[in-house]
């Protein structure tokens, strides 16, 4: 399967969606973050938000740097790779002046991030294909 830009965008909304919020549920009480937990989950959900809305933006600069490929999408390495740019540029915007994140410092941050992207990444390569047989089909679009 060769995923179509539309494709990668709605596979990846759709997993931040559900596996990211899940997790997010399950993970912030567990982060070293030292605020109370309603400023937590405040802040972790905003990363999250701030993950998705960079992520579509993100896929049109993946989807431009595909087109020098032959096969026209990245090996598997690379899909896990792109979580390092993407975390790099969160983690500056959030560094730089948002303070309505006050509550997320850079060890929770890592862990939250890092984890969430490895599981979505996870999801997406294994159990994704079960339930949604269709979506390797054409070209990841769910809808």
């Amino acid at each position: 399967m060769i995923p179509t830009l539309s494709g990668r965008i709605q596979t990846r909304v759709f997993l931040l969606a559900t596996v990211g919020v899940l997790w997010t549920l399950v993970f912030t009480p567990l982060l070293p973050t030292g605020a109370p937990l309603g400023a937590s989950y405040g802040a972790t959900f905003s990363v999250l938000l701030l993950v998705t809305v960079l992520g579509v933006l993100w896929e049109f600069v993946y989807h431009g740097l595909q087109q020098f490929r032959w096969e026209k999408d990245w090996p598997t390495f690379f899909t896990l790779v792109t979580g390092i740019p993407e975390g790099l540029l969160v983690w500056f915007l959030l560094a730089g002046g948002a303070t309505w994140v006050d509550s997320m410092p850079g060890p929770a941050f890592v862990l939250l991030f890092s984890t969430t992207w490895l599981l979505v990444f996870l999801v997406a390569n294994g159990p994704m294909r079960v339930p949604f047989v269709h979506w390797r089909n054409q070209g990841g679009k769910l809808v």
